[in-house]
């Protein structure tokens, strides 16, 4: 089965439970930018409970092609979701074994969305031992049909599918799970065990 799916900013869960059943990844290259969605922004789980991290873009709008968006750095988001980040997990029991890797993809400031969000997920595929391989789309298709799976908007802040169930594990902070966060959550507070979490968690579809 191949995956059709939008490249995500630190993606959650449930995009890589459902990369890790897949044989292969095709990523929609050919789309135009979407307000409010993941492809810019992730959620993760402070002290105060779960926060939305968003990425500034410069002259995003409907017509601009997702792998042309740039990233607006005259925000300083960049310090922000760091800052955020190292505070939410500092603690958390593998932050030191991962964080160093992931700031430096942050501080290499690339230009373009599109190009931060590959770099970050291969970065978190190397971690994950998610060995696919990965293909662009080269054309937009509305439709497509087996082998291959389209989840392209399948995945939004508010709209969670009730496809895929998570099973519950440890979180730095508190007493109820907060499920489908972003892939740092589950990397920071499980480590190498991780990727064993998203392939037996299958069994809870």
């Amino acid at each position: 089965m191949q995956l059709l799916i939008e490249l995500q900013y630190n993606p959650n869960l449930l995009f890589f439970q459902k990369s890790f059943q897949a044989d292969e990844l095709l990523f929609e290259a050919q789309e135009h930018y979407q307000k409010q969605s993941y492809r810019n922004r992730c959620h993760i789980l402070t002290p105060q409970g779960v926060q939305p991290l968003s990425i500034p873009v410069v002259k995003g709008n409907r017509k601009t092609l997702i792998t042309q968006l740039e990233i607006d750095y005259s925000q300083r988001w960049r310090d922000n979701h760091w800052r955020t980040i190292q505070s939410a997990y500092g603690n958390a029991p593998f932050f030191e074994y991962y964080s160093d890797y992931i700031k430096d993809i942050y501080d290499r400031e690339p230009a373009k969305l599109w190009d931060l969000n590959m770099d970050l997920f291969k970065l978190f595929a190397k971690f994950l031992k998610l060995n696919k391989p990965i293909h662009l789309t080269q054309t937009y298709v509305e439709t497509y049909e087996e082998p291959v799976l389209d989840w392209r908007g399948k995945l939004h802040p508010k709209k969670e599918p009730d496809i895929l169930r998570l099973p519950p594990y440890r979180q730095v902070f508190g007493k109820q799970f907060a499920s489908n966060l972003s892939i740092l959550d589950l990397l920071f507070n499980l480590g190498p065990e991780a990727s064993i979490y998203l392939q037996n968690s299958a069994a809870f579809c």
